[in-house]
């Protein structure tokens, strides 16, 4: 519940991507106080055009998609509130407290959606998002038969550039004057694919006047090389620094090692998003979101109530129903989803019709 100062909460929810909106999305919807603190930016604040999900279209940019999303979950009477955690410690009563810039928040559960950033190579580069790009499931059918480079000097630069050859049989792998990392294994199998890789560094980029979109690289050696666009291939930086203050195990790659439903190994914290294991998806983050807002659901609904509850404290008092705050009450029942058909608050729920009688 929600106190005078509004800093008391069921569930909290760190970072305000697409993972982090639907679960909250479902913890407001669900009946529970809940608040979103977002500091902004992002992976998906960065994405020109959205891409791979249902309902979307592609001229929907970033920056909209998240802005309905925190919209949405504004009018179930979640709270969002734009601010940086800082810190978060488990509290003597089980429930933690979280610092932001300039308040603190209490909550019975916490969610971390503070996701990842790319590593960026050293400019000069192309402009990001007209010709520099960081996922391939949703960003190569933009290049489709269309020149592309890889940029990189790792095993994940070398399998992305043969990658690339399914949808296109123009292919550069750009070291940038590295050396290479990738395995012995790894560079058999580079030479038995029609990639060429260049070793020269980038010197300058060729962007289109009007679109702003990338035509070429350019070269140390003087060369100059037609590209539409690529992907810069550098490693992620994760942000862990609260879930590792908090104890939570990581994977060897450095995300939050998680179960099916987003739960950490501490007790009432969860993660979803990219900071976790897995395809770094739009919808598999808002899937991660739904499934991770269902679980804490469960643990948080009231009822039904355990027989062993019933046995200590006797049966539910009509009282004690809805077991909904009274304030999202009230938002539920003017919401434009309501099956009654949204009222004003306070007014009654319309009582139903009794069949006539011959008497």
């Amino acid at each position: 519940m929600t106190d005078s100062d509004g800093t008391e909460y069921e569930v909290a929810v760190v970072g305000g991507g697409p993972a982090g909106l639907t679960t909250a999305l479902y913890g407001a919807r669900l009946g529970h106080e809940t608040v979103l603190i977002d500091r902004g930016g992002g992976r998906a604040a960065m994405m020109a055009d959205t891409h791979n999900v249902i309902g979307v279209t592609e001229d929907v940019s970033g920056n909209e998609f998240l802005a309905t999303g925190r919209e949405q979950v504004e009018s179930y009477g979640g709270t969002f509130e734009r601010g940086f955690v800082t810190d978060v410690e488990r509290t003597g009563d089980g429930r933690f407290r979280l610092t932001t810039n300039d308040a603190e928040v209490l909550t019975e559960r916490v969610v971390l959606a503070t996701g990842f950033s790319d590593e960026r190579p050293d400019p000069p580069l192309p402009r990001t998002g007209k010709g520099l790009h960081y996922c391939l499931h949703c960003d190569a059918y933009m290049f489709v038969d269309e020149p592309v480079y890889v940029m990189g000097h790792g095993e994940a630069a070398a399998h992305v550039a043969m990658i690339m050859l399914n949808v296109t049989g123009d292919v550069d792998l750009l070291t940038r004057g590295a050396e290479p990392t990738w395995s012995e294994e790894t560079a058999e199998r580079l030479d038995a694919h029609p990639v060429d890789v260049i070793h020269e560094d980038v010197s300058g980029v060729e962007n289109d006047p009007d679109s702003g979109w990338l035509e070429a690289l350019e070269f140390e050696d003087g060369s100059r090389r037609e590209y539409r666009g690529g992907f810069a291939m550098y490693g992620s930086d994760y942000n862990t620094a609260l879930a590792e203050g908090l104890g939570c195990e990581l994977t060897e790659g450095g995300e939050i090692d998680v179960d099916d439903h987003g739960r950490t190994s501490e007790d009432g914290v969860f993660a979803v998003g990219d900071i976790t294991p897995g395809h770094n998806q739009v919808p598999v983050a808002m899937g991660q979101g739904a499934k991770a807002g269902l679980a804490i659901h469960k643990e948080l609904r009231e009822f039904p109530r355990s027989a062993e509850d019933i046995e200590a404290d006797g049966p539910v008092d009509a009282s004690e129903v809805p077991a909904i705050p009274p304030r999202l009450l009230a938002t539920a029942v003017a919401h434009e989803g309501h099956a009654g058909g949204p009222r004003e608050e306070g007014e009654p729920a319309t009582e139903p019709e009794v069949p006539a009688t011959d008497d």
